[in-house]
């Protein structure tokens, strides 16, 4: 019976497992191919012989390059500034909920977090709203200052899970020294806290790198738009073959895909952390 259990388990998880990465393989073989071969039937599903020249020409002096160029640093600009400035406001927030007394410090606490629930379409217009008024559409600052809302409860959530277990006789020996609250913030509860702030900062990242619907609302030319929104418009733009929107793509994930492989295991660990109640 155990081995039925684990062979079915086994099973489950290869579907998982291709379901989840045969997307990705499908990309990264067509942009390995001619046009000639990636339409052709029936279809390859090895790149032979492989075509490099897809690669070659988005990064020769070609029409895209500029362009692409622009949207990979936007988007670097943007998830970047983003990540930074979660970390700094959760930071600060997430500790005052973990050892600050105040009025209606748990409704308020629970209101943050409940905002984890909202489906991004009913904030979506509300937003945009927002930064039309002060002027910030199509700006690195609006583009930021909504990823930073998005993001910031999930990052609050786990640096106050890593917070609350940080024995309190650290804080009190501190402040029999004489530390303030803040000295003893940054020199004993951030340091001991850093995997869970790393694991923040890189959840944050990720998120980031993969939005949307909100900077194709909120950028309007190329001047602010990251990598998600200018190749959904590439086609827009020029005329490209499949095989190099694919190659396009496949270079778009090359940042969160190290990211994922080198350091998964803090993306667990601040994942383990959200959990715990």
């Amino acid at each position: 019976m155990l081995k039925r259990y684990n062979l079915g388990q086994k099973a489950i998880i290869a579907f998982v497992c291709v379901w989840s990465l045969f997307p990705i393989y499908w990309a990264l073989n067509t942009s390995l191919m001619s046009n000639a071969n990636a339409q052709s039937r029936p279809a390859h599903f090895l790149p032979f012989p492989i075509y490099l020249s897809n690669y070659r020409s988005l990064f020769s002096t070609s029409d895209l390059w500029p362009d692409f160029s622009r949207a990979l640093l936007n988007t670097v600009i943007e998830c970047a500034s983003a990540t930074i400035l979660t970390i700094i406001v959760a930071v600060l927030a997430s500790y005052a909920f973990a050892r600050l007394q105040f009025r209606f410090k748990s409704t308020i606490f629970y209101i943050v977090l409940a905002t984890l629930s909202l489906p991004v379409y009913a904030t979506l217009i509300p937003l945009y709203q927002i930064m039309k008024q002060l002027q910030l559409v199509n700006t690195y600052t609006g583009v930021v200052l909504v990823y930073t809302s998005g993001f910031l409860p999930l990052s609050m959530w786990i640096m106050y899970n890593y917070f609350i277990t940080i024995p309190r006789e650290l804080e009190e020996a501190a402040f029999v020294d004489g530390a303030s609250p803040v000295a003893v913030l940054f020199r004993i509860m951030m340091p001991l806290a850093l995997p869970g702030i790393t694991s923040a900062a890189i959840i944050t990242f990720l998120l980031a790198w993969a939005q949307f619907i909100f900077p194709l609302v909120l950028t309007s030319d190329n001047s602010t738009q990251p990598l998600t929104v200018y190749m959904t418009g590439l086609l827009g733009r020029h005329t490209v073959p499949f095989t190099l929107m694919n190659a396009t793509g496949i270079l778009s994930i090359v940042v969160p895909g190290v990211i994922v492989i080198s350091l998964n295991r803090y993306i667990i660990s601040g994942i383990l952390a959200g959990s715990i109640k």
